[in-house]
């Protein structure tokens, strides 16, 4: 396809929901696009601005501070030890990795990209970029023998599923056995909330059980724009093997796609606290609590959430129904054909919005459904 042959960008269907929700006396609650509302930690600010003066060109694959971070990072809070420089690489975003990974590994007309049935849609917007093919599938069985790269989204968006040990395994394999590599989207890792996941950490695809201590064709991708509040500063990296890595650096080398300077500074920090992470997350928790239940009340179902920053829900039929009902109670959701043709009856809601934006969003909620 080639970027000439993207389609329009989809969001843009969702403006006259919004104008719906923006009548409504107490003004929208927009929970449509999962864009942080919390200040960006003053930690965090403070290095980038001590890190202004940036005379010289950044490093495409990074300080070695900032590689030492993010192995660092990968062992403490990841469960994958043993990381080193030549693992990891800084990206602009994590969108932007997305969008470039089957270009930059080289795929081609004739290569099948693998993406979660359930996906954000920058993975098949990549591949068909790339002039590959997109191929939606949540069982390694069905995989093709043209597979080339597969992603994988754990916790997923827009989903919140999460893939255990086991399942994660079994994905490698698949693609080791097709010699294809297997990138894992793992944006939303911090943020576990049910069953099994509420008290245990989410799994990396480079964790050693998951690969036998062997990274060959494995890359984890991650960001710090949710559970930082670094949206802005499009900050985020990939780990894994050493030769993927070490190509992927090449190519971005000579298209220039450098981090900043000040951004690689302040990921140093926020990589190494802990402490505002988990505050962040606090503040999702109660956001959760208070949205999840309303919607119910007025009579959603949610499916999976136990993890991420998102509700994905359904009342039982077409989701653009469902999103008229919700803007003329003034709030604004996310349409679940977004993700996937096999959702035309969910809607995706953002925990993203504030306190009060929230418990706004619950009232009416619970009033349409009394």
């Amino acid at each position: 396809m080639g970027v000439l042959g993207l389609p329009d960008y989809p969001w843009d269907q969702v403006e006259p929901y919004a104008a719906r929700a923006r009548q409504h006396p107490d003004g929208i609650a927009d929970l449509s696009i999962g864009s942080p509302v919390d200040p960006t930690p003053e930690i965090i600010r403070r290095a980038l601005s001590e890190a202004t003066d940036a005379h010289s060109y950044p490093q495409t694959v990074g300080t070695p501070a900032l590689r030492e971070s993010i192995a660092e990072w990968f062992a403490r809070r990841r469960g994958v030890p043993g990381l080193e420089a030549r693992n990891v690489l800084p990206t602009i975003g994590s969108k932007e990795l997305v969008a470039l990974l089957p270009t930059l590994l080289g795929l081609t007309a004739g290569d099948v990209v693998v993406h979660p049935r359930a996906a954000y849609p920058t993975y098949e917007i990549g591949a068909r970029v790339a002039g590959a093919t997109p191929f939606a599938s949540d069982d390694p069985a069905e995989w093709p023998a043209e597979t080339r790269l597969v992603w994988l989204n754990s916790p997923g968006n827009p989903d919140g599923g999460v893939l255990d040990v086991e399942q994660l395994a079994v994905a490698v394999a698949r693609a080791r056995e097709l010699g294809a590599v297997i990138a894992g989207d793992e944006c939303y890792a911090e943020l576990g909330w049910d069953g099994r996941w509420a008290g245990e950490p989410i799994p990396s695809v480079l964790d050693p059980r998951v690969t036998q201590g062997d990274p060959t064709g494995v890359l984890a991708v991650y960001s710090l724009s949710k559970q930082s509040n670094l949206a802005g500063y499009r900050a985020a990296f990939l780990a894994g093997d050493p030769e993927v890595v070490a190509r992927l650096a090449n190519v971005r080398k000579h298209l220039g796609l450098m981090l900043p300077a000040p951004v690689q500074a302040a990921m140093v920090v926020a990589l190494g606290d802990d402490a505002h992470v988990a505050a962040q997350k606090e503040l999702y928790r109660a956001r959760r609590a208070e949205l999840k239940p309303a919607l119910e009340a007025a009579g959603f179902t949610i499916d999976r959430s136990e993890a991420g920053l998102y509700l994905w829900a359904t009342e039982g039929r077409d989701g653009w129904e469902s999103m008229g009902r919700l803007a003329d109670l003034g709030i604004l959701a996310g349409p679940g054909v977004f993700y996937g043709e096999h959702f035309p009856q969910h809607v995706r809601l953002s925990l993203t919005a504030t306190d009060e934006r929230i418990a706004s969003a619950a009232a009416r909620l619970r009033a349409s459904g009394s």
